[in-house]
């Protein structure tokens, strides 16, 4: 995708590892998992091969300033720079700092972190809050827009649409218990809409399709269009698919994944919950009483002014500038770079 994108010169690939670990783990758990302990150690040596690599890129290509978005690559990228003492920038979507950028912000001149600087550890003097960078498809949706989207989808138009997206490899869990209720959804009302983006290879989740009011999809291609029909979407916590919907305004019921390192999407939904810009249900809970998710499901769907709450509180959330700010922010700290390496 990178290799195709026009506004980009040029692609490379380094060899980086990353550090293992899984939220909720015993100290125990840690200790006889063999398998995670080799991993680990092996991708210590890659890490060592991607600096080297990192320092002749960096050689060869003299940037003014390095953008860390977060990831384990960007560990060997950032101390070749720190080595160079070429400027870094880091950017954190997640209400978490994360542990790639951790490693390397003690040289980093500038953190951008998606929300309030006091969510993060780092120096308040050297952070700024700058948002998410969200896709220009991604819009403020009126009901003009919204009509729009569903004409072009081939959608009813006055149905109440509840879209259901655990990203394109599908959530289980959500898969799981939605299939579980699908017939006592369906049942609300006569004009529910269900869209369910299961994931790719997952289409077997459901035993029968055939339901006149649900579309099943294994991946999604324009998923904008489809969160921009919707009355109501079911999600996971991730920080770039929140902030997406908050440019929407759209009312989310939230399941995070308790499953992912840092416990990032935990934290991600319970911010939002803190403001009342989404409904937040847990996943093990949901598991174990399916209809909680049904209530939960017919209180904003059935219920316009719960939706404009939801949507008016997850909008003011949204920053629509992040990609602006964060580019003028490199832009200023490379000519400051450039007029220091003229001296």
């Amino acid at each position: 995708m990178l290799a195709g994108n026009k506004d980009i010169d040029k692609t490379y690939s380094i060899f980086s590892g990353k550090y293992r670990r899984y939220h909720g783990e015993t100290l125990l758990q840690k200790m006889i998992d063999i398998k995670t302990i080799v991993l680990n150690i092996r991708d210590v040596f890659f890490v060592a091969i991607g600096v080297v690599q990192s320092l002749v890129l960096l050689a060869l290509n003299r940037p003014d300033v390095v953008f860390l978005k977060g990831g384990y690559v960007g560990v060997p990228i950032g101390l070749a720079a720190a080595l160079y003492r070429i400027p870094i920038v880091t950017h954190d979507s997640d209400a978490v700092a994360g542990l790639a950028n951790r490693m390397v912000s003690r040289w980093a001149t500038l953190h951008a972190t998606a929300l309030p600087v006091n969510q993060y550890a780092y120096p308040e003097s050297k952070t700024l809050e700058t948002g998410v960078i969200v896709s220009s498809e991604y819009r403020l949706v009126d009901s003009d827009a919204k009509q729009a989207f569903r004409r072009e989808l081939a959608l009813p138009q006055n149905a109440k649409i509840l879209f259901i997206t655990g990203g394109s490899s599908g959530a289980a869990a959500i898969n799981q218990t939605v299939t579980s209720i699908i017939e006592d959804i369906i049942d609300l009302d006569p004009d529910v809409y269900i869209i369910h983006q299961v994931g790719k290879g997952k289409q077997g989740v459901y035993k029968r399709t055939d339901y006149r009011q649900l579309e099943v999809h294994e991946f999604i291609d324009g998923l904008y269009k489809y969160s921009g029909a919707a009355d109501l979407i079911i999600t996971r916590a991730g920080a770039n698919t929140l902030a997406e919907f908050a440019v929407q305004a759209k009312p989310c019921i939230v399941i995070p994944s308790p499953h992912f390192a840092g416990g990032h999407q935990l934290e991600n939904a319970n911010f939002v919950r803190e403001r009342e810009a989404a409904v937040v249900l847990d996943e093990q809970t949901i598991l174990q009483d399916p209809s909680l998710l049904n209530q939960s499901i017919a209180n904003v769907l059935l219920d316009k002014r719960a939706q404009k709450k939801l949507a008016d509180n997850i909008h003011k959330l949204a920053r629509l500038d992040a990609s602006s700010v964060i580019a003028q922010k490199l832009q200023d700290i490379a000519t400051k770079s450039k007029k220091h390496n003229k001296l």
